[in-house]
């Protein structure tokens, strides 16, 4: 009955839900070893259980320019950032086995090729800068100076950081058919929910049938809040003013990327596999810095035809409490000037919560400030 209720839900990226899980090869112990850095091991496992679809491996050279000089794979469908496992030198077999820093092996990748790649050519392209000072690139001028490419076997799963929202795509598509949902919204977020998120998300929730709250729980800069701080300030937040039955909260567990307009593309296409036919796009969607324009995430979706990529973008002001108006608005829909709307700056409000100020509550609600407040206490 789950499997037929299902097939209401928008189909995932290139038609067919992609699982590279399997079992441990008897030779594994023979095959020559890789280790991948934390951010590919999420990688790995989204490759593994379909949200990266129709991905089944890391990328080959053809997919990988193409994505970066048109925003496609090779097939033509769209993708818009490299998903890359990089090495130092070419493995001597045609199979290796992957690992993580710790040596675990997870899986076995079949080798298709190994290619060398430019760097610069890759931050200007995915992050529209060379800057080292931007994370991203950082990441990537650190990195091993090849791209190893070929399709993955995962048979060790890394253990989940929050076992009980550790949904698959599998798992929220049932999840949400059983709820009876069709249309649903994904919220992707890498802080805290404030007023501001709030508004905007229950603004979405009003038109569709389900609200999936689905923070990035990978790798992140060390100034962000915690994943396990986060987390209990959406579960204060969703357990007092959300309807529990129109609301799923489950982790996402990609890296961030910091890739601005471009990973606006890709958490959309991530949220369309795990069954979401709408997806949420704020301000400065995965930007930081002053890289990117307030709203560049937004015009990056006019490089598509319309419905091309099937999950449908909903584009959202920056939003605020305006004292005049009484309640939350954006520059759409309150006439006031900036000195009627309770604004604060990210620095403004880690002051507060370090000197254990409760920020007001038009800017954030007292139940979260709290969980905020004792995190910075410790």
């Amino acid at each position: 009955m789950t499997a037929v209720a299902t097939d209401r839900l928008i189909a995932p990226h290139g038609g067919e839900l992609v699982d590279r899980t399997g079992t441990r090869p008897d030779d594994l112990e023979s095959l020559e070893s890789v280790t991948l850095t934390s951010r590919e091991v999420s990688d790995l496992d989204m490759i593994a259980s379909g949200a990266l679809s129709p991905l089944e491996g890391f990328m080959g050279q053809e997919d990988y320019e193409s994505v970066l000089e048109e925003l496609r794979l090779a097939n033509g469908l769209p993708w818009s950032l490299p998903v890359c496992l990089a090495v130092v030198e070419a493995p001597k077999g045609d199979r290796v086995a992957l690992a993580d820093e710790d040596g675990r092996k997870l899986a076995v990748l079949e080798v298709m090729a190994m290619y060398t790649y430019s760097k610069e050519t890759e931050a200007d392209r995915s992050f529209r800068t060379t800057d080292a000072n931007h994370p991203g690139v950082a990441r990537l001028y650190a990195q091993k100076d090849n791209y190893l490419a070929g399709k993955v076997t995962v048979f060790d799963r890394p253990e989940p950081q929050f076992p009980e929202l550790a949904l698959d795509p599998g798992e929220t598509r049932a999840a949400f058919a059983e709820r009876g949902w069709k249309r649903v919204v994904g919220f992707q977020t890498r802080n805290p929910i404030h007023r501001a998120h709030e508004y905007l998300t229950k603004v979405a929730l009003e038109t569709v049938d389900g609200l999936l709250v689905h923070p990035l729980v990978g790798d992140t800069k060390g100034d962000d809040v915690p994943a396990d701080v986060r987390v209990r300030c959406y579960r204060t937040l969703l357990d007092g003013y959300y309807p529990q039955d129109r609301v799923l909260l489950s982790a996402f567990p990609a890296a961030m990327r910091y890739a601005g307009p471009r990973e606006a593309i890709w958490h959309a296409i991530c949220r369309k596999n795990y069954g979401c036919s709408h997806f949420i796009v704020g301000r400065d969607h995965a930007g930081v810095g002053d890289y990117y324009g307030t709203y560049d995430a937004q015009l990056i979706f006019d490089e598509f035809e319309p419905h091309e990529l099937d999950v449908e973008p909903m584009f959202f002001e920056h939003s605020f409490w305006c004292k005049a108006c009484g309640s939350m608005a954006s520059a759409k829909t309150c006439p006031h000037g900036q000195d009627e709307h309770v604004f604060l700056s990210g620095t403004k409000v880690r002051e507060l919560l370090a000197g254990g100020a409760v920020p007001p509550e038009e800017f954030t609600r007292p139940a979260v400030a709290e969980v905020l407040i004792e995190a910075y206490r410790s």
